[in-house]
């Protein structure tokens, strides 16, 4: 009896995987995870080149902290406009941060697609932005804005000659198009609620389109007569 009660137990362990095996492998994806919730934390200090009072993932250009299947860590990006100057001071800042805690190996991969906008900001990095002074965008990029769309049709033009033309020939104006020929409203408007980060007053003004870096406006609250930088939505 004892004899068959070991023989089954060795059959059992044979159909069922080994023991061992199946430990390592549920310790092995439980320190994966632990890996990559300690890499989210400590990138979380990461501070942003342009808005140093928030992180990069307060701004949303920290996409996802994954475990590769080669055992590295896989950290995706997305910079706030392609072409950034800055994404490659990202990079070494994320680079630096990971070694010093010890993550390696690691990788970074920049996506483009879907293309950031300022609705994946936090709500704790929105408050940053107020609290430094910074009016966090008052609504969504994707509500409200009139869109045009231009079509642009080859014609003969003299030298020099580099505006556009609809497809009766006649000329338009034209303004920064995306990918699919589109022109938005993509800036500070006047019908943006803009509240003062300084008082909280909403009776706000539009001065400029750009404040100290091209994705701010620059306003002025008429209560308390502070002027302050408007994050544009987009």
């Amino acid at each position: 009896m004892h004899a068959d009660s070991d023989a089954d137990s060795h059959a059992d362990s044979h159909a069922n995987g080994h023991p061992d095996t199946r430990l390592h492998a549920v310790h092995a994806d439980a320190d994966a995870q632990a890996r990559a919730a300690r890499a989210w934390t400590v990138l979380d200090a990461v501070p942003d080149p342009e808005i140093p009072v928030v992180s990069i993932r307060d701004l949303g250009i920290l996409r996802e902290v994954a475990i590769a299947d080669d055992g590295a860590l896989e950290i995706v990006i997305t910079p706030t406009y392609s072409g950034c100057p800055a994404m490659a001071e990202i990079a070494e800042d994320i680079g630096r941060a990971l070694d010093q805690a010890d993550l390696g190996p690691w990788k970074i991969r920049t996506v483009l697609a879907p293309a950031w906008t300022t609705d994946w900001i936090t709500a704790e990095g929105r408050d940053k932005l107020r609290a430094y002074g910074i009016a966090p965008p008052a609504r969504c990029a994707d509500q409200g804005a009139p869109t045009r769309l231009v079509r642009f049709v080859p014609r003969h033009r003299a030298p020099g000659d580099t505006g556009a033309t609809n497809a009766t020939g006649a000329r338009v104006a034209t303004g920064a198009a995306g990918a699919t020929g589109a022109v938005g409203a993509t800036g500070a408007r006047a019908t943006d609620n803009v509240t003062c980060p300084h008082c909280g007053s909403p009776d706000t003004e539009p001065l400029s389109q750009f404040g100290s870096t091209a994705c701010k406006a620059l306003y002025r609250c008429r209560a308390c007569r502070e002027p302050f930088d408007y994050f544009k939505p987009y």
